[in-house]
């Protein structure tokens, strides 16, 4: 039964979150010289949380609506398969979520009164987003967005309470991997386009379609790029975070395999894997380029 639950909870896709907790506390580091270990933890339990939470409300709502029903399960897309095959029932999922999500409001509660009205904002935000996302940010096209400002809060969140402040840094490291985050659900919405379409949801491969979408695949690594060289330049960021440019090969690979493969579930497959590496390979350097900074 545990295992049903990691399989529902997605454990592996919480890596993201784990990335972004991280990206804020070494960019901490790196100009600070000080981590506060009891509110670092916190922070991660309350991400987890939070994370947790929306990937079980999402498999419940999917399900709900029929889309579930509808795609073609791969590893990287299609739902985790958990509520079509029986293994638990709709309601637990669905109770589970709820109980994540008051988990992680209660954690950033903490903060609230700790750090205040910033932390107050950003908590709202995901609240209200994480219950939502599933029916009214999905059905109005703002799902990649949704993404990318969750991973960039995750930074500027958990910079803000190691160190007071929000900064141009911190700013920029967020959409460094919010836009990472983003692109993986971007590619992942590829095999689900007509079951999403069928049942009303708009995701920006349907918008666009999909032959148009993968040109808009190298705008989201760009973006990232851009940011961390952008950092280097104005001296935001250190040096070494140049290393993160070392995923590119990754990147190429997954952009033209997109192209060639876009109208197809199994050949994607292999593709959407390596966009999910590229991103966790890029989000990693980019961490490791603050602590040799140091």
């Amino acid at each position: 039964m545990l295992s049903v639950w990691f399989r529902v909870i997605r454990v592996r896709f919480l890596l993201a979150s784990v990335i972004a907790v991280s990206v804020g506390l070494s960019l901490n580091w790196w100009q600070n010289s000080t981590i506060d270990i009891f509110e670092a933890a916190l922070t991660f339990a309350g991400v987890m949380a939070l994370h947790t939470s929306v990937d079980l409300l999402n498999d419940f709502w999917d399900f709900k609506r029929g889309i579930d029903t509808k795609t073609k399960r791969t590893k990287m897309s299609g739902g985790t398969g958990v509520l079509p095959e029986g293994l638990l029932k709709p309601s637990s999922v669905y109770r589970a979520g709820v109980a994540f999500l008051i988990i992680g409001t209660i954690i950033g509660g903490y903060f609230v009164i700790t750090d205040g009205i910033i932390i107050a904002i950003i908590l709202g935000f995901a609240i209200l987003s994480i219950y939502f996302y599933s029916t009214k940010i999905v059905d109005s096209g703002l799902g990649e967005f949704f993404v990318a400002v969750k991973g960039a809060m995750i930074v500027l969140g958990t910079f803000f309470i190691q160190s007071g402040q929000i900064t141009i840094e911190s700013i920029l490291a967020g959409i460094v991997v919010g836009t990472l985050s983003s692109l993986v659900l971007f590619i992942a919405s590829f095999p689900d386009h007509d079951a999403d379409k069928s049942k009303g949801r708009k995701t920006l491969v349907i918008v666009v379609g999909k032959e148009k979408a993968t040109k808009l695949f190298w705008i989201f690594p760009i973006v990232s790029y851009l940011s961390i060289i952008a950092g280097v330049s104005l001296q935001l960021f250190p040096i070494f975070s140049l290393i993160s440019l070392l995923s590119i090969p990754l990147m190429i690979k997954s952009g033209i395999g997109l192209k060639k493969n876009y109208d197809s579930v199994d050949n994607l497959v292999p593709y959407m894997s390596s966009t999910l590496t590229f991103g966790r390979v890029t989000g990693v350097l980019f961490i490791i380029g603050f602590l040799i900074g140091i």
